[in-house]
């Protein structure tokens, strides 16, 4: 059989969601678990992969297995299992023509900026904490620019192994509550660092550093030694990933701002 599962991590302990040999990973930790569960081996394939640091919020994988147990025995047997920073929300059966990569129709990533001139002791290791002012208009005009399908090439690290920089934003929005500020993606795939590069010129505009005309500048020049720097991983966040109804998985919630911000 085939599962469906959701996984909600913090990320900071790990070095990513991938297997590592010489690190721990989210994936590793977690096929621990399932395979305890199973009695057998058991490999996750996830909808996208998170670097060192990064956290998600609705993070779906699949696994397959010969072994028969109830949906609940998954559930709680994989939790028992886990350490406090990675928990399974929901596990489901799936039909074997499902893949949690390969069946996603966009994902959303969501980046956290704590906008003030002091640190905050509980946004430790879980938002970008931006000490000078960020205007948010400047940064929500120079979002507009890299929404729709574009070649992202200035926005993807020396160890991207896309075959292809094309990609399709979907919606790029910048949103202000207090100290906090927001950025929010949904796109069809994503370049490794694609999420974290975006922020990072997002902030340099927002800070004052250039004009938001520079985010199309850039992006038309396709060279990311043009960019700004890397945003943190620790303010970003696996947020939700679509998929067609017809597989009947668990919707994401619409808004959770408790994750990292006070309501």
């Amino acid at each position: 059989m085939r599962f469906a599962v959701g996984v909600e991590y913090d990320g900071t302990a790990y070095a990513g969601w991938q297997t590592q040999q010489s690190a721990r990973s989210v994936q590793q930790v977690t096929e621990a678990a399932f395979s305890s569960v199973a009695a057998e081996p058991v490999g996750l394939i996830c909808a996208g992969r998170t670097d060192a640091g990064v956290h998600a919020r609705w993070q779906v994988a699949h696994f397959d297995t010969n072994a028969e147990r109830r949906t609940r025995a998954w559930l709680l047997g994989a939790n028992s299992e886990l350490p406090s920073d990675i928990s399974i929300a929901w596990v489901r059966p799936v039909p074997m023509h499902f893949h949690a990569r390969y069946s996603a129709e966009a994902r959303t990533y969501r980046y956290y900026i704590l906008n003030r001139a002091t640190r905050y002791a509980f946004a430790t290791n879980r938002a970008a904490c931006i000490y000078r002012p960020l205007d948010r208009d400047r940064m929500a005009e120079a979002a507009a620019a890299l929404v729709g399908s574009h070649d992202f090439s200035a926005f993807r690290s020396s160890e991207c192994q896309a075959n292809s920089p094309i990609r399709r934003v979907e919606k790029l929005t910048v949103e202000r509550q207090g100290d906090w500020v927001t950025i929010e993606a949904t796109a069809n795939a994503y370049l490794h660092h694609m999420m974290r590069n975006i922020a990072g010129l997002l902030i340099a505009i927002g800070r004052g550093d250039a004009p938001p005309a520079w985010a199309r500048e850039v992006l038309e020049g396709r060279d990311r030694k043009r960019n700004a720097a890397t945003a943190p991983a620790e303010g970003l966040y696996f947020w939700a990933v679509r998929y067609p109804a017809a597989f009947a998985l668990p919707e994401p919630p619409q808004d959770d701002r408790s994750v990292i911000m006070p309501r």
